[in-house]
């Protein structure tokens, strides 16, 4: 059974860093689209950054030049850099892989629990 677990969440201030990691057991990630998501309360689901089996990279607006999505293909670990954290970025941030390209633009079939991200003003 493919799981997901994240790990690296927490508080800061804003401005602040955060690197998040998702290690993937029975599942390799050389081959798949993987994703982080985030979700705030009361809000819906955006997904914030991709990253396909090339390693061509898709980023949220809000986040691009602040994020970084990468991937260790020898370890099934992905990550995401997150720096100048702004309050806005608060949310559980969850990890998902697809068993099918990216470009296939279909639902993401794995789902971590997630990690929760608070940055304060």
């Amino acid at each position: 059974q493919v799981t997901l677990e994240e790990s690296g969440g927490g508080s800061v201030q804003a401005g602040g860093s955060l690197r998040l990691s998702c290690v993937a057991t029975k599942f390799t990630y050389s081959k798949y689209c993987m994703a982080w998501f985030r979700q705030a309360p009361g809000e819906e689901r955006e997904e914030v950054a991709q990253i396909d089996s090339e390693g061509s990279t898709k980023y949220l607006d809000s986040v691009k030049g602040r994020f970084t999505i990468s991937k260790d293909n020898d370890k099934n670990i992905l990550y995401l850099q997150m720096n100048n954290l702004d309050p806005d970025d608060t949310g559980m941030y969850v990890c998902a892989a697809a068993s099918w390209p990216c470009w296939a633009h279909a639902p993401y079939n794995y789902w971590g629990q997630g990690t929760q991200v608070t940055v304060s003003s």
